[in-house]
């Protein structure tokens, strides 16, 4: 504890960058297209629903969201649940914020849930049962059930929000899959039921990534969350980025987490450190003029990986991904 303490008031006084080497990157060829098909279907669909579940990363609450939702699915009255609140730095000031920003963009009913632990989940059927009721059934108003679609970017909890649902109100196991990556679910599903008073289905539906990431940054962010698969955009390039983040926000939990001696700011240290403390070494045979010598190496990318596990399972405390966006953001008169 002494150790932790005092790397921790070392690290309070040092310099961080105060930005990301972007490089160039091509944040394009991390995402694939814009998913049009599942879009398509999902507008296909429109008429089979009365309301819109929208779920997004609490974490990045600001950043990612799919703007075509809102240009082709807005016709009908929309939810947005932001999931994973547990692994979100959500400081009182930052959700007054954040629910004054997506208000102004016309979104008026917002839920920070946790959908592991059904944190808030019951706020969402009175929620979606008061919009339906207050606003006209395009061709359903002879129908006594009601029916929403769940969309979002791939890996945000579509899936575990309607698991949690089925728990909650008929007390049933999962009804569609679910995974720590993007791409679990391919298709629009059929009907999935998760309330019988009021009766309510929802539809399942596949992540729809935006047809265009607004910047590297946004990218690495979205990443981050494990929207893409973390090869395409490289284990140590968000790694990296995970620590300058960490750092600048003043986020310590790593350096008592794996028992380093300070923090630091240079990605190929820690990750040495790490993949030492973890035992994630590897032989390597180096070649010279008198003979051959077997070299210990660290192993790079499995301590990158494990860097980048315990940061989304929560171990290195919350965070709030989008916090510079918030900072730009006025704090309204209440």
């Amino acid at each position: 504890m002494r150790m932790a303490l005092h790397a921790l008031c070392g690290a309070a006084g040092a310099a961080w960058r105060e930005s990301f080497p972007l490089r160039g990157r091509d944040v394009a060829r991390w995402f694939p297209g814009h998913m049009a098909k599942g879009l398509k279907k999902m507008q296909s669909s429109l008429k089979l629903v009365d309301c819109i579940i929208e779920v997004h990363d609490a974490r990045i609450p600001l950043s990612g969201r799919n703007p075509l939702f809102q240009e082709t699915l807005g016709l009908k009255p929309h939810v947005l649940v932001l999931n994973k609140m547990d692994l979100a730095d959500l400081k009182q000031q930052q959700v007054k914020k954040i629910i004054q920003h997506l208000e102004g963009e016309g979104l008026k009913n917002v839920v920070f849930t946790n959908c592991v632990k059904e944190e808030n989940i019951k706020q969402v059927i009175p929620l979606v049962r008061g919009l339906v009721e207050g606003s006209y059934r395009y061709h359903r108003g002879e129908n006594l059930e009601y029916c929403a679609m769940v969309i979002g970017i791939p890996n945000v909890g579509k899936s575990s929000l309607i698991n949690a649902l089925r728990r909650q109100h008929l007390g049933k196991g999962k009804a569609t899959r679910v995974g720590g990556e993007p791409g679990i679910t391919r298709a629009v599903m059929s009907r999935i039921q998760v309330c019988d008073r009021p009766l309510m289905f929802l539809l399942d539906t596949p992540g729809v990534l935006s047809p265009r990431i607004e910047s590297v940054e946004m990218g690495l962010k979205l990443a981050l969350c494990g929207t893409v698969l973390d090869h395409l955009v490289g284990e140590e390039t968000l790694a990296d980025y995970l620590l300058y983040t960490l750092n600048r926000h003043r986020l310590f939990g790593y350096v008592q987490h794996y028992g380093l001696d300070g923090a630091c700011d240079d990605i190929t240290s820690v990750l040495k450190r790490v993949a030492v403390r973890l035992g994630k070494t590897q032989k390597v045979k180096v070649f010279t003029g008198t003979g051959d010598v077997n070299v210990i190496q660290p192993n790079y990318p499995a301590a990158a990986r494990d860097f980048l596990r315990t940061f989304r399972s929560g171990l290195l405390g919350p965070v709030m991904l989008d916090r510079d966006v918030l900072q730009s953001l006025p704090l309204a008169a209440p």
